[in-house]
């Protein structure tokens, strides 16, 4: 998951560690904390396998005068993805199997790059994202049938709860998958500036290729 979030933020623009490990935290939310100390490993692990490349600043360079206080007199290492690694997220983005919905954490990862995403891997990670949620759901339903007399209220009212957050995702993924399909749907679009306005086709057909002279006269005046 570490990997393949950090390709896919490298694919939108470089960026140094501490810039990286804040878009991380916003692209994970509260699913998983990263510190230094599983980035910096993951960082260095992928620029070995030629996925990254870094930029290191050089040493005698100082930064300039604009630069944010408590940032110290050494340039930060920028990381780039490569081609290789372009190409190795793009193998990722396209995998469609249960590891891309079975577990919460990894498929919300990937639908924070679902731009990236061909419309038809997205429809079918969404619905199997809403299939295992349906089973959760079931589950869910069945225990609670099972257990209902012998729980106490708290941990009835816990179960409750479960049993409502679930029943909200397959509704949100009801949504996304209903909104992929209508736009799945829709006719395709053609370019700005190529496209031709009627009164123009009409326009085109009445002058034929002589297109704006003007006809002869055939009185001769």
């Amino acid at each position: 998951m570490l990997d393949f979030a950090i390709l896919g933020l490298l694919h939108q623009s470089p960026m140094h560690g501490y810039e990286l490990r804040k878009r991380l935290a916003e692209v994970l939310g509260g699913m998983r904390s990263i510190s230094y100390g599983s980035l910096y490993p993951a960082l260095k692990r992928m620029r070995a396998a030629g996925l990254i490349s870094s930029d290191e600043p050089d040493p005698h360079a100082l930064l300039p005068a604009d630069a944010p206080p408590l940032t110290g007199r050494r340039g930060k290492v920028v990381y780039t993805i490569t081609a290789e690694g372009k190409e190795r997220f793009h193998e990722l983005v396209g995998q469609t199997g249960p590891e891309a919905y079975d577990d919460g954490g990894l498929f919300g990862v990937r639908l924070a790059f679902f731009r990236h995403t061909a419309a038809d891997v997205r429809l079918r990670i969404l619905e199997g994202r809403r299939r295992t949620v349906e089973q959760q759901r079931e589950g869910l339903r069945s225990s609670l049938a099972r257990t209902r007399e012998r729980l106490d209220r708290y941990t009835l009212e816990l179960q409750r709860h479960g049993l409502e957050s679930v029943d909200r995702e397959v509704r949100w993924l009801n949504e996304l998958i209903d909104t992929e399909r209508k736009e799945s749907s829709r006719p395709s679009v053609a370019p700005e500036g190529s496209r031709q306005s009627s009164a123009d086709r009409i326009r085109s057909a009445s002058t034929g290729p002589q297109g704006s002279k003007e006809k002869e006269n055939p009185w001769g005046q």
